[in-house]
């Protein structure tokens, strides 16, 4: 190869939605022994391609969805995620998860490690967590962007103690998610779907027993352009299509990018391809129209998020083998 190309993403949509469906009716009926799906959908896109190859793989009457917003959800997610429900023709429950949230001191936790860094902190403001560093070729720093009512901006560095109890706090949402999941896949006979793309997975950009849990994850090998790629070729709704790839987490309005990736999607899909196939780092960056350094940093900063989220991908460790298991 001479020159990275942007072709170097594109697949057969039809054919891969066709192995796709076949590979979750296989996995649903024979290796899992359940009736249907569930899938949690947030008017994202890659959970509504989920969805939609699981009725595709299933139909719609096997295929149970949930939306569940709390207080710092998009409106306009919960709308799209209905619009994709009637779409899909498939039975839909909303379950507010605010009130669990407060019970278990999520937003309270939360709200006191940003006090920590900007004590005029409190009713009224909005917040988000930024990265920067790791893609300039720079130790990682989180930074606390927070709005107070009037509209004006303040942005704090935060301390690693208060990073990660804002981060744990907030991941409290990713996990009351996946207990409802699992409620109604046990009710229901049915597996859990996981949503993630293939970034998403290789970086470890999901919660460990949150979003991170599930049955099966039918999109986990599809880079995120290609996810978008498939919304439309599955003829899914143009307000899905067009959704554009945030967090959904934070009260202010966080691009994945900003909080994690450190490169909009596109670029980032085409940075893991080129790395995952030898591509030099002078040919991402002629690519992306970037300096070569910087992609350098872009790989290594992918190589580091590799090494740091590993334990996320682990199953439990047993301190002595139970061979019995391994056999049954």
């Amino acid at each position: 190869m001479t020159a990275l190309d942007w072709n170097v993403l594109d697949i057969d949509y039809e054919q891969e939605a066709d192995r796709i469906a076949q590979r979750l009716r296989d996995i649903t009926a024979r290796e899992l022994h359940r009736r249907g799906l569930v899938v949690a959908i947030s008017g994202g896109i890659d959970s509504s391609v989920s969805a939609a190859l699981a009725v595709r793989a299933l139909g719609p009457e096997r295929v149970f969805t949930l939306i569940l917003p709390e207080r710092d959800s998009s409106d306009d997610s919960a709308a799209r995620a209905t619009i994709l429900a009637q779409h899909l023709g498939v039975r839909t429950e909303t379950v507010d998860i605010a009130p669990a949230l407060a019970a278990i001191g999520c937003y309270r936790a939360r709200d006191a490690a940003v006090r920590t860094a900007l004590p005029e902190y409190g009713d009224g403001w909005k917040m988000k967590i930024v990265i920067d560093g790791g893609t300039q070729g720079r130790i990682n720093r989180f930074r606390l962007i927070a709005e107070a009512p009037d509209g004006t901006r303040h942005e704090r560095d935060l301390g690693l103690g208060e990073y990660l109890t804002i981060v744990a706090a907030t991941n409290f949402k990713q996990r009351i998610r996946k207990t409802l999941e699992y409620f109604h896949a046990d009710r229901l006979n049915y597996a859990v779907v996981g949503t993630p793309n293939r970034v998403e997975y290789d970086q470890g950009f999901f919660v460990k027993n949150g979003d991170g849990s599930a049955d099966v994850k039918p999109i986990a090998h599809l880079y995120k352009s290609q996810v978008y790629g498939m919304a439309r070729h599955l003829g899914l709704p143009e307000r899905v299509c067009d959704a554009q790839p945030t967090t959904d987490t934070y009260s202010l309005s966080q691009g994945q990018d900003e909080f994690y990736y450190g490169l909009p999607h596109r670029q980032m899909d085409l940075a893991l391809w080129a790395l995952n196939h030898d591509v030099p780092a002078a040919q991402l960056a002629g690519a992306l129209q970037i300096s070569e350094l910087h992609a350098q940093a872009v790989y290594d900063d992918i190589h580091n998020k590799r090494r740091t989220t590993r334990y996320l991908h682990r199953a439990p460790v047993l301190v002595a083998e139970v061979g019995e298991l391994a056999h049954a």
